[in-house]
């Protein structure tokens, strides 16, 4: 395990989970401000990145707060001194620290190409985000009511905020996949890309099972049943198929593991902060 996660407990690493998730794809999805192809979309991309990176911050908070108060001074020496805050925590760890999904990281390409003019595809912006909040909104509604009264509120809340985006991701996805022949290719090419990242979803992790164990986790293997039948029902009405099932290897972002994708995302989202250390304006 990355040396941070090392010194945390469970329930603590799955806080950071949740959190890593959030902010990596909000920081994903905020590079279609100004990019998205209608002014619509381009202030709803704007949205769903706030929401998202509104959650990382509720789970953050609440993280630093649970850290400061068990006292914890062996840290990296790179972070800041002082208590430990949020933005510790968003813009101080490295990659290895990171345990957000693989799938959440991932360039806004099949071809999966470092971001660039002309690099983004919205088939696969709309597929990723479908994919992933048909999952959260099985995962938040179980975590409200979960032990943990914080984490429960803070459910709540991004419940309500993440059924939005997945009927916006759905509506897209119908859309398209029922459009053109060039839309429908261009959707199905991102299924067949994206959906194999979806079984690291299902793949047991101690944090995941520490939580769960201190009743404060979704057993997400769990919901892979109720999911299945959402995506395929979705997937026939966008008349997409689901790409053949194959063997292949299952990514660990949530163990740590990341793709080399993770670290151009962090440069861009950290570069500042490291730069000018406990600056405030």
């Amino acid at each position: 395990m990355p040396a941070v996660i090392d010194r945390v407990s469970a329930p603590i690493a799955y806080l950071l989970h949740l959190a890593d998730n959030a902010l990596v794809l909000g920081q994903r999805n905020a590079e279609w401000c100004g990019h998205a192809p209608t002014i619509e979309e381009d202030m709803s991309m704007a949205n769903n990145s706030l929401d998202l990176i509104g959650q990382a911050r509720l789970l953050y908070q609440y993280v630093a707060e649970r850290m400061n108060a068990e006292g914890r001074t062996t840290r990296p020496s790179a972070w800041p001194a002082g208590p430990i805050t949020e933005d510790t925590l968003a813009y101080f760890r490295d990659v290895p620290d990171f345990l957000n999904y693989t799938l959440l990281e991932l360039p806004h390409s099949p071809a999966l190409v470092p971001m660039g003019v002309g690099n983004r595809d919205w088939a696969t912006t709309i597929v990723r985000n479908w994919l992933y909040s048909q999952l959260m909104v099985m995962v938040w509604e179980r975590l409200q009511a979960c032990g943990d009264e914080r984490l429960a509120a803070i459910a709540a809340k991004s419940l309500k905020e993440v059924r939005y985006h997945l009927r916006h991701s759905r509506d897209w996805l119908v859309r398209l996949g029922d459009g053109t022949d060039e839309s429908h290719r261009r959707m199905q090419d991102a299924v067949d890309h994206l959906l194999p990242y979806t079984s690291e979803f299902w793949a047991a992790s101690p944090t995941e099972a520490g939580a769960i164990a201190a009743g404060c986790g979704v057993d997400v293997p769990a919901l892979r049943a109720e999911w299945d039948a959402a995506v395929d029902a979705a997937l026939q009405e966008a008349t997409l198929r689901r790409p053949p099932e194959a063997k292949h290897y299952v990514t660990e972002g949530k163990r740590g593991v990341h793709s080399e994708h993770l670290g151009y995302l962090l440069n861009e989202l950290q570069g500042l902060a490291r730069q000018h250390p406990g600056a405030v304006w």
